[in-house]
């Protein structure tokens, strides 16, 4: 293993052993850092395709790549807003405000309907997506982070290490997973983005994405963008990467941040 790849899982490792600490106080980085409690997994870097212009004022909250076009959704309470946007200028083409008490989350796009989340009002919207029409409104027990679909299940985060699955008609649970590194929970998911059959997921607060399986939840890999939001200068503690979308026609891969100026075009290179 060379020195870049070791560096990078001391990175994660050390990510981990921080996640781990707040849920637990009987947690010590001896366990954390004991090399047969860790399953080494791929990790990749990044190469950038292309940059694109962002709006620099959106809390990016959920990102979406269909038909030519990214949805958005944006947070902060009298902020948070769904918008289309035209990817190569950056222009919002149509936006619809949240009223001032919600706070939105991610969204995802499922048929002819977008659904978003918010925070901390138990309390998801639907809209048609041709003209951001409420088509209904649903409930769920735990706050809300990110959503992504599978094309049969929703799929849904809450900042712990579960990732809950919903019926996409009724909205009600019909199964969750737990996410593990080793024998370790990941917590602090964030956006989702379904991609190839994997599962990808922001970690709030850190620069790195987990590929997660669908089916057991064991981390397949990790992604290290450490670095990306160097290319527009330095960044304040609210820049934080959170945004993944997907062109499967294309096989083009975006990810942005809130508050950053651009999105990203990004291939994976996988470290040796």
């Amino acid at each position: 293993m060379n020195r870049s790849l070791s560096l990078i899982r001391l990175i994660i490792i050390g990510f981990l052993f921080c996640s781990f600490s707040n849920l637990s106080g009987s947690e010590s980085a001896t366990d954390v850092n004991d090399s047969k409690s860790i399953n080494e997994v791929p990790v990749y870097r990044y190469k950038i395709v292309n940059s694109y212009p962002h709006d620099p004022e959106a809390f990016t909250q959920g990102l979406v790549y269909e038909d030519g076009f990214l949805y958005e959704g944006t947070g902060l309470h009298g902020r948070s807003s769904l918008r289309k946007v035209q990817l190569e200028t950056g222009r919002i083409l149509k936006n619809h405000n949240l009223p001032n008490q919600y706070f939105g989350e991610g969204l995802t796009i499922y048929g002819d309907n977008i659904t978003q989340l918010t925070w901390r009002s138990n309390l998801g919207f639907v809209y048609h997506k041709e003209n951001f029409a409420l088509i209904k409104k649903f409930n769920y027990p735990t706050e809300g982070w990110g959503i992504t679909h599978d094309e049969k299940n929703l799929i849904m985060s809450d900042g712990s290490d579960t990732l809950y699955f919903l019926d996409p008609e009724t909205y009600k649970e019909t199964k969750r997973i737990n996410v593990t590194y080793g024998d370790r929970p990941v917590t602090r998911l964030n956006e989702l983005e379904y991609i190839n059959g994997e599962i990808f997921a922001n970690i709030w607060l850190t620069d790195i994405i987990a590929r997660i399986s669908p089916e057991t939840g064991k981390v397949l890999g990790w992604i290290d963008l450490r670095g990306l939001s160097g290319d527009f200068g330095t960044r304040d503690s609210n820049q934080i990467l959170n945004g993944i979308a997907y062109d499967d026609k294309n096989d083009r891969l975006f990810v942005t941040g809130k508050f950053w100026p651009k999105i990203y075009e990004i291939k994976l290179e996988r470290v040796d």
